[in-house]
C-alpha cells in the first residue's frame, strides 16, 4: 500500500495501517537507534519508544515533509534523550578492566571467513567504541551521512537546518571520530 493511505489509514485509527508502518520502517528505526546508542537493548528499547511516539503523535504529522524524515526526527530526539539520561549514569566502559559486554560490541557477519570476520569484528569494534565517545550531535550526522547513506538534502531535512551545516558538522564529526581512532591507536602501543 502507499505510504500516504497508511498514513491517512493511522490518523483515522487504523491499527493494520500502523503495524504495516512498523514493518517497513522497524529495521531502519532500530539500525539507527543501536548507530546512535552503541547498545542492541537499548536500541530495541529505543525503537519501541519511537513507534509509540509515532502512534500517539501521528495525527500532528502534517505531510509538508516526508515520513521519513519525520520519523527520523522522532528518532534522533529519543536517542538524544536516552544518551542524556545515560550521561546521567556515567556508563563508561574501560577495555582494561575487562568491565564490557563483548557481545554488544560485536556485530556479527557471516559473509567472510572466520579470520576476515574477526578483523572486521575488532574494527568494528574499534569504530563503536570511537563513536560512543564522541558528542552526540557527531554521532548523529555520521549515523545519518556514512552509516544510514543519507543525502545532505535529507539529513539537512531531518535536521531542520541548512546543507551547509550538515556538510560542515559531519566534516567535523569526521575530524573528531579520526581523532578518537588515532587515540585508541596510540594508547594499544
Amino acid at each position: 500500500m502507499e505510504e500516504k493511505k497508511l498514513i491517512k489509514q493511522c490518523k483515522r485509527g487504523s491499527r493494520e495501517a500502523f503495524n504495516e508502518l512498523v514493518l517497513r520502517y522497524q529495521d531502519q528505526v532500530v539500525n539507527f537507534s543501536y548507530s546512535m546508542l552503541s547498545n542492541r537493548e537499548d536500541a530495541y528499547d529505543a525503537a519501541q519508544e519511537i513507534f509509540i511516539k509515532v502512534y500517539k503523535n501521528i495525527g500532528t504529522f502534517e505531510e509538508k515533509s516526508s515520513f521519513v524524515t519525520w520519523l527520523y526526527k522522532i528518532c534522533s530526539n529519543v536517542c538524544k534523550d536516552l544518551l542524556r539520561k545515560r550521561q546521567v549514569r556515567s556508563n563508561v566502559i574501560s577495555i582494561d578492566t575487562g568491565d564490557y559486554d563483548e557481545d554488544r560490541m560485536d556485530i556479527e557477519d557471516t559473509r567472510y571467513t572466520p579470520e576476515g570476520a574477526l578483523e572486521q569484528s575488532e574494527a568494528q569494534k574499534r569504530v563503536r567504541m570511537a563513536l560512543s565517545l564522541i558528542k552526540a550531535e557527531y554521532r548523529e550526522i555520521i549515523t545519518y551521512c556514512d552509516i544510514q547513506q543519507k543525502s545532505y538534502e535529507e539529513a539537512a531535512a531531518i535536521l531542520q537546518c541548512p546543507v551547509g551545516t550538515v556538510k560542515s558538522r559531519l566534516n567535523r564529526a569526521r575530524m573528531a571520530l579520526k581523532q578518537r581512532l588515532e587515540d585508541q591507536d596510540s594508547e594499544s602501543v
